[in-house]
């Protein structure tokens, strides 16, 4: 896929992985609209001149306005990237009905409506491309609820894929190792295990673009090293 010219949508580009996705995007020649929860962050990504979305992925009017107004500013859309998620620890028993619903709201349900709308608004021969995580292969103690948010997405992923190929989109599922975003040091509730070093998120953004570009469908965590 030639980045040149194309038009995505990125969301949770404030994120650490989707600012440097954002910005190897632009360097192909890619323009991008940046979706995200926090208006002045996503601004600071993206610059003065940015397409910048602001909503909540919990409500569910959102993924679906943040898909239609990508498209309709540039007349055009080609891919939809999702780089949201939020993270949890404690024991299965222990975890509260609070943070579960936060977890499958934000890890499962928010990127199935991404998804949904991106198939109904991503041109022909455009992707959409979801990050996931390790866990979703090799659930974990003490992750239980996350293990399973990320896995049932990738379910999604996986039976929608052929459906999308139909339509001559594509979907790329992409489960990264542990990777140093931050994102264990804000979880909703519970305290991070202590964990070995994790990726380099530039290393993992690099692999997240080339998959992008390289028509890859699935990206497990084998494939960073």
């Amino acid at each position: 896929m030639d980045l040149d010219s194309k038009h995505f949508l990125v969301v949770g580009a404030s994120g650490a992985l989707g600012q440097r996705i954002v910005r190897r995007l632009r360097d192909a020649g890619a323009s991008v609209s940046l979706a995200g929860r926090d208006a002045d962050r996503v601004a600071e990504v993206g610059g003065a001149d940015a397409h910048v979305l602001t909503g909540d992925l919990i409500d569910p009017t959102v993924p679906g306005r943040f898909v239609a107004e990508a498209a309709e500013h540039a007349g055009r859309l080609d891919g939809v990237v999702i780089a949201s998620g939020v993270v949890a620890f404690g024991p299965a028993a222990e975890v509260d009905d609070d943070t579960v619903d936060d977890l499958l709201l934000v890890n499962l349900i928010a990127p199935l409506r991404l998804v949904r709308a991106a198939l109904g608004a991503v041109g022909e021969g455009g992707v959409v491309v979801n990050l996931g995580a390790v866990v979703a292969e090799k659930p974990v103690g003490g992750m239980a609820a996350y293990s399973a948010s990320k896995a049932g997405i990738g379910a999604f992923l996986a039976a929608a894929r052929p459906e999308a190929r139909r339509r001559k989109i594509r979907i790329v599922d992409v489960r990264p190792p542990h990777t140093e975003t931050g994102l264990a040091t804000r979880p909703v509730a519970g305290e991070a295990p202590r964990m070995p070093e994790g990726l380099d998120p530039d290393v993992v953004a690099d692999r997240i673009v080339a998959a992008i570009t390289d028509d890859e469908t699935d990206v497990p965590s084998t494939e960073f090293g």
